[in-house]
C-alpha cells in the first residue's frame, strides 16, 4: 500500500512538474511576443525560408530546376539565400537567362550572386556583362577576381587578364594557377613558366598544372623533367603523364610510370586501356582491361571503342554483351561501330534493342542511327523519332540529314531540315550547297552561298567543291570561273585537284576543250591527278575531239591507276570512235591491274520493303515482269529523250 501510495504520488508530482514547466514556457513566449513580436515572427520566417531555401538546392541537385523555381515563387518571405540558391540551380543547368533574370530581381544583392554571376557569364564567353557585374561589386573576393581572369584567357585577351592579375589585392595558389594555365592554354608556355616559378606557394595542384601544360604544348622532355621534380605527387599526377605519355607515342615510359605508381585508381586503368589502344597495341591494351580490379563504365567504353577502331566489330560486340550494365555512351559507340563498318543493318537493330533496354537515346545515338538508314522510309522513322526526343535542332544531326535527304532524292526534306535549323555551322551552309548541286540547281547552290557569306561563315575548301559542281551541273561557266579565281583572290586558299577537275569539267560541258586544256596545264604538279585528266577526257569525248582524247588517254594508262572511272570512260571513248584494238587494250589493262568496275545501281521501297537492282539484274522474283515494263514503256521513252538532247548511251557501264 505505501509503495503504490509513493509510485502515484511520484506520478502525480511528475504531472505537476510538467504542466508547470509548460506554464513557464508559455508565460515567456506571450511575454516575447507582447515586447517584441516582430522579432519573433521574423524567427518564424526565417525558419520557413530556411526549410524552402533546403528545398531549393535539393531539387537543383537533381536537375528538378521547374520544381525548384515553384518552391522559390510560392515563398512568402524570400531572403539573399533563396535568390543566391535559385541563381545557383539556373546556373548549374546552364540557363544563364533565367539566372539573370533572378538576379536583377533581387531587393540587396551579396557577393555570392555577384561571384556566381560573374562565373555564369565567363563561361557563357559574356565577359563585358561579367566586367560590369565585377566593377559594381562593393566587395570582392579571390574567386570573383580569378574567374574574371579565366574568362579573360579563354577569349585570348591575355594583356587584360594580366592587368587585373596585377591589380588583385590579395593572391592564392588558385590565382597563380590560373595564369599559368591560361598562359599555357594561349600557347605561351614560356610566360606560363615564368609565373610558375615565382609562385610563392605551389602545391600538388600548380605542379601537375604545369606538368600538363608542358604535354599539351608538346613539350614531352620538360614536362618528364618536371614531373621527376615534383615533391610530392597524387594519383593524378601520375596520370597526367602517363597520359601524357602514351600521346606522345612513348609506351615504354608511360608502362614503366604505370607499374611504378604507388596507388591507382580506375583513371589510370583505363587510360593505359585507352592509350595502348590509340598505339594500336590492342593486344596489350586488353591485357591491362582483363587485369582491372575494377571495371567503371569508362573501361568499358574504352575497350569497346578500342575495338571499334581497329575495325574489330565482333570483339567489341563480345566486351558490349559482357557489360554488367551499359549506358548510351557504349550503346552509341556499339551502334556506331556497325555504322562506320558498314553493317547498318546490325546498327538499326541493335538500336531496337536500345530502346528496349529503356536506354534513351541522345544526339548522338540518332545521328549514328540516322547514318545507318538504307532507305528512305527508314530515314523518315528515325528522323521523326529524333524531333519526337527534342533533337530536331541539334547541329550534326540537322547536317546528316540535309545530305541524306539529298542522297535519297528528297531535296525538299533537305530544304525543310535547312531552314528549320536556327544556328547553322560551315559544315550545314555546305551541306546544303552540295545538295542543290547533285540535284541541278547551280542558282540556288550561289543564293545559299551568298546567305552564308552574310552570316559571316567563312567557306572551306569543301564548300569551293560544292559550288563548282554546282556550276558545272548547270552550265554556268562565267560564274564557275569567278567562283574558281575567288578561291585563291578573295579567301586565299589554295585550290587543290578538285577544284581543278570541276573547273575543268564546267569548261570542257562548255565545248571550251582548249581553255580547259591550258588550265590543266598551269595546274602545279602536286595537284596534277587522274581526276583532272578523266574531267578533260570526258569532254574530249562528249564534244568528239579523237586527237586530244588519245593523248589524254595514253597519259591516264601512264599513271596506273587502281580507279575503274578513268578506264571505262577511255574504253567508251575508244569504242565510240571504233577504235577496238585500242579498246580492247585498255579493258586488258584493267585485268592486268584487276580493276574492276563496281556496278551501278538503283533502290526502290514498296510497301516498307527495299529492292534493290544492279546493273543485269536477273535474281528478282518479279524480274520478268519488270523487264517488260522496262521494255514496252520506259524504253521508247528513253530513247525519245536520248534523241532530244543529243545524248548518246554509254557502250560499257
Amino acid at each position: 500500500m505505501m509503495i503504490h501510495m509513493n509510485v502515484c504520488y511520484f506520478r502525480h508530482h511528475r504531472i505537476i512538474s510538467q504542466f508547470q514547466t509548460k506554464f513557464r514556457f508559455l508565460k515567456h513566449f506571450k511575454a516575447s511576443i507582447s515586447t517584441n513580436p516582430e522579432k519573433s515572427l521574423l524567427k518564424t520566417h526565417n525558419s520557413e525560408a530556411h526549410k524552402r531555401n533546403a528545398d531549393i538546392t535539393f531539387l537543383g541537385r537533381r536537375g528538378k530546376f521547374k520544381e525548384a523555381r515553384k518552391v522559390f515563387d510560392e515563398m512568402p518571405h524570400r531572403d539573399t539565400v533563396s535568390y543566391n540558391s535559385m541563381i545557383t540551380v539556373y546556373l548549374k543547368n546552364k540557363d544563364l537567362y533565367e539566372a539573370e533574370k533572378i538576379f536583377k530581381a533581387m531587393p540587396h544583392r551579396d557577393i555570392v550572386a555577384e561571384s556566381a554571376m560573374i562565373d555564369g557569364y565567363v563561361k557563357a564567353g559574356r565577359l563585358n556583362d561579367a566586367r560590369k557585374v565585377f566593377d559594381n561589386m562593393t566587395e570582392r573576393n579571390v574567386f570573383s577576381w580569378t574567374s574574371l581572369i579565366s574568362g579573360y584567357f579563354s577569349s585570348g585577351r591575355i594583356e587584360e587578364a594580366l592587368c587585373l592579375f596585377d591589380k588583385m589585392p590579395e593572391r592564392n595558389v588558385v590565382s597563380w594557377t590560373t595564369m599559368v594555365l591560361g598562359f599555357a592554354r594561349n600557347g605561351l608556355i614560356d610566360r606560363a613558366r615564368w609565373f610558375f616559378d615565382r609562385m610563392p606557394e605551389k602545391n600538388t595542384v600548380a605542379w601537375t598544372a604545369m606538368v600538363k601544360s608542358y604535354i599539351d604544348s608538346g613539350e614531352f622532355n620538360e614536362a618528364y623533367k618536371l614531373f621527376l621534380e615534383m615533391p610530392k605527387r597524387n594519383v593524378r599526377s601520375w596520370n597526367v603523364m602517363i597520359s601524357g605519355c602514351l600521346s606522345a607515342n612513348r609506351v615504354n615510359e608511360a608502362l614503366h610510370l604505370f607499374e611504378s605508381m604507388p596507388e591507382r585508381n580506375h583513371v589510370s586503368w583505363t587510360a593505359m586501356v585507352s592509350g595502348l589502344a590509340r598505339n594500336k597495341m590492342i593486344g596489350s591494351a586488353r591485357k591491362y582491361f582483363d587485369r582491372m580490379p575494377y571495371k567503371d563504365i569508362a573501361a568499358w567504353a574504352a575497350m569497346i571503342a578500342a575495338y571499334v577502331d581497329e575495325e574489330l566489330v565482333d570483339e567489341a560486340r563480345e566486351i558490349f554483351n559482357s557489360m554488367p550494365e551499359k549506358n548510351v555512351v557504349t550503346w552509341n559507340t556499339m551502334i556506331n561501330g556497325y555504322s562506320r563498318n558498314g553493317d547498318l543493318g546490325e546498327a538499326l537493330r541493335l538500336f531496337v534493342l536500345m530502346l528496349r533496354s529503356c536506354i534513351r537515346p541522345n544526339e548522338t545515338t540518332m545521328t549514328s542511327v540516322i547514318t545507318s538508314c538504307d532507305g528512305m522510309a527508314e530515314i523518315i522513322q528515325a528522323h521523326a523519332m529524333a524531333i519526337s526526343l527534342g533533337f530536331e535542332q541539334d547541329i550534326w544531326l540537322a547536317n546528316s540529314l540535309i545530305t541524306l535527304y539529298s542522297k535519297s532524292g528528297d531535296l525538299c526534306s533537305s530544304i525543310l531540315v535547312f531552314e528549320l535549323l536556327k544556328s547553322k555551322d560551315l559544315v550545314s551552309w555546305t551541306a546544303m550547297i552540295v545538295a542543290y548541286a547533285n540535284h541541278g540547281h547551280g542558282h540556288h547552290a550561289l543564293q545559299v552561298f551568298a546567305r552564308m557569306l552574310v552570316s559571316g561563315t567563312k567557306p572551306d575548301e569543301v564548300t569551293f567543291v560544292g559550288l563548282l559542281s554546282a556550276c558545272s551541273h548547270a552550265g554556268l561557266v562565267n560564274q564557275g570561273r569567278r567562283v574558281f579565281e575567288s578561291i585563291k583572290g578573295t579567301y586565299n586558299l589554295n585550290p587543290k585537284a578538285e577544284h581543278y577537275s570541276c573547273l575543268v569539267d564546267i569548261l570542257g560541258r562548255a565545248g571550251l576543250v582548249n581553255e580547259a586544256m591550258d588550265v590543266v596545264s598551269s595546274i602545279p604538279p602536286s595537284e596534277r591527278d587522274e581526276a583532272v585528266l578523266v574531267a578533260l577526257l570526258g569532254a574530249c569525248k562528249l564534244h568528239g575531239d579523237s586527237i586530244v582524247a588519245n593523248s589524254i588517254g595514253e597519259k591516264l594508262l601512264e599513271l596506273e591507276s587502281y580507279s575503274s572511272g578513268g578506264y571505262v570512260l577511255l574504253a567508251n571513248t575508244y569504242a565510240a570512235e571504233g577504235q577496238w584494238d585500242e579498246f580492247a587494250q585498255v579493258r586488258k589493262r584493267m585485268r592486268e591491274m584487276n580493276v574492276k568496275k563496281i556496278p551501278g545501281y538503283s533502290q526502290i521501297q514498296v510497301n516498307g520493303k527495299n529492292h534493290t537492282f544492279f546493273v543485269g539484274e536477273r535474281s528478282h522474283p518479279q524480274v520478268e515482269e519488270i523487264y517488260r515494263l522496262l521494255k514496252l514503256n520506259l524504253q521508247p521513252l528513253m530513247k525519245e529523250m536520248c534523241f532530244s538532247t543529243g545524248e548518246n548511251l554509254l557502250l560499257i557501264d
